[in-house]
């Protein structure tokens, strides 16, 4: 009998507000959609902490035995500079200041994307489509929406009509935005003048002469816009109606907004049944930003060749530390919260591989499966990662007791123990196992602050060719030595 049948999940839904049941369209299979990365940089560590947390219930929902269709797109054409109308197209403008192709910056960057979320052990999802290769969907799909009245071409442009769906329908309801308030807060701006309002938004964009990236079709040769994109692939894979649209908390309004205006507006029915929505990555408190300096990449993370960090972290502390923050809760990345992350992590993976050592008894003094259900039970709570990790502690520390025999298992209440350990932690959270050892880290450190010490020494001496003799052999083999007010301390790449 599968897991769901006797596991039931409350999910908090952004379309309600509230926790709510989770009952899927088609008994035991469901269709989850998560808006994927626009590829024209590298990807940014806080769409990762929205993709892991979406990695996280999808690795959940397999594990309770459901038939999971995962659908993450590529965005590869159409997004707009600001999230706008007008502009320059992202992966065009960073062609054009490349000087190559549109495709070879999309190709760069979706190899990157790719190489993060491996390293970081992201299970791939069932299908994951590419703006350009759904055109001729779009394209239907526009033709819909002006069929049924609610879109307008101008100069070869197509918008679709805000005020006039909202007649009919309620746009604002995933954002609790109401149509007055947007009005009143809407100021007319340059490139708008096509539009009959303002709130108006793209579906189709005329190609400027310059625009590098463009289609046929029965309006213009142009491009479509950002919000179409994912409404024409989610529905075509997974239904005019599915189960679970999930995304970043920034992309409520007005992204997800116009998704759910566009499926209303063409085939008369709300796309999704459950909205969830993951909430920002902070950097030391502060937004993360590329202009005031405050941002950090997956790769520099890992690899500890950053400002911000006192060394690399492994992906699996990485890992760790984003499920010991609920994924609706705004997480704050700092090199502390880290270094705790990576104490407890090793601390649970030194309990773990002592599982293997523990012996049977005749009796159990440990209700294992109630235990058990304790695990279930904080991930039917709408994912509760931090309280599954706090339950999980809770079995390190029975661990030591039957190592030490001041607590027992039967041998069939220690198999259950087991698998329950190794499923939570390998199979949902989507850790790895290692040991401090394993990348021989602690050797390595001693090593390097002994020449830390050498180095100071000589700078004490000042004997300055032998200081810098020592930081430039140690960068020589990937050891970046960083001199700060606290002292010295190194990072590796």
């Amino acid at each position: 009998m599968p897991l769901f049948q006797h596991q039931q999940i409350k999910l908090y839904n952004s379309l309600t507000g509230k926790k709510e049941t989770f009952k899927p369209i088609n008994e035991g299979y469901v269709g989850m959609y998560v808006c994927g990365p626009t590829v024209y940089s590298n990807v940014h560590l806080g769409n990762v902490r929205t993709f892991m947390s979406f990695d996280m219930v999808f690795r959940y929902l397999k594990h309770l035995g459901y038939k999971v269709r995962y659908v993450r797109n590529i965005t590869d054409a159409g997004h707009l500079e600001n999230d706008a109308d007008a502009g320059e197209d992202k992966i065009t403008k960073k062609a054009r200041l490349e000087q190559i192709e549109p495709m070879e910056v999309v190709q760069r960057y979706t190899v990157d994307f790719h190489n993060i979320l491996n390293t970081l052990n992201f299970l791939p999802p069932s299908i994951e489509p590419t703006a350009t290769g759904h055109i001729i969907e779009q394209i239907e799909l526009i033709t819909n929406i002006i069929d049924n009245g609610f879109a307008y071409e101008v100069n070869g442009s197509v918008y679709f009509d805000v005020h006039k769906f909202n007649e009919t329908n309620d746009y604002g309801k995933l954002s609790k935005r109401k149509l007055e308030d947007l009005i009143h807060n809407t100021r007319e701006l340059d490139g708008q003048s096509d539009k009959k309002n303002p709130q108006d938004f793209a579906l189709w964009k005329k190609a400027e002469p310059q625009h590098i990236m463009r289609w046929p079709s029965p309006w213009s040769d142009g491009f479509p816009g950002w919000h179409l994109e994912c409404t024409a692939m989610s529905t075509k894979y997974l239904g005019d109606q599915f189960d679970i649209h999930g995304g970043g908390m920034d992309l409520k309004f007005p992204h997800h907004e116009c998704e759910i205006a566009q499926n209303e507006a063409a085939k008369g029915k709300s796309p999704v049944n459950y909205w969830m929505h993951a909430n920002m990555l902070e950097l030391n408190g502060q937004r993360m930003s590329k202009t005031t300096g405050n941002t950090v990449n997956p790769d520099e993370l890992l690899s500890g060749n950053n400002k911000f960090f006192s060394k690399a972290y492994s992906p699996s502390v990485i890992r760790f530390f984003n499920a010991q923050s609920s994924y609706r809760s705004v997480l704050d990345l700092t090199d502390d919260g880290l270094l705790a992350s990576e104490k407890g992590f090793y601390r649970l993976m030194d309990a773990v591989n002592l599982l293997d050592d523990l012996k049977p008894s005749k009796t159990s003094s440990i209700d294992v499966n109630s235990w058990k259900q304790t695990c279930y039970d904080a991930m039917n709570d709408d994912f509760n990662s931090p309280i599954l990790i706090a339950h999980l502690f809770e079995a390190a520390k029975y661990i030591n007791q039957i190592k030490d025999g001041s607590e027992t298992l039967s041998a069939e209440d220690l198999n259950t123990f087991k698998a329950t350990i190794n499923n939570f932690v390998f199979d949902v959270l989507g850790l790895k196992n290692a040991t401090k050892s394993d990348s021989g880290t602690d050797k390595l450190s001693g090593a390097v602050d002994i020449l830390i010490k050498l180095r100071q020494e000589a700078r004490a001496n000042k004997d300055f060719a032998l200081s810098d003799k020592i930081r430039d052999e140690l960068a020589e083999v990937g050891i970046q030595l960083k001199d700060g007010k606290d002292g010295t301390t190194f990072s590796t790449n």
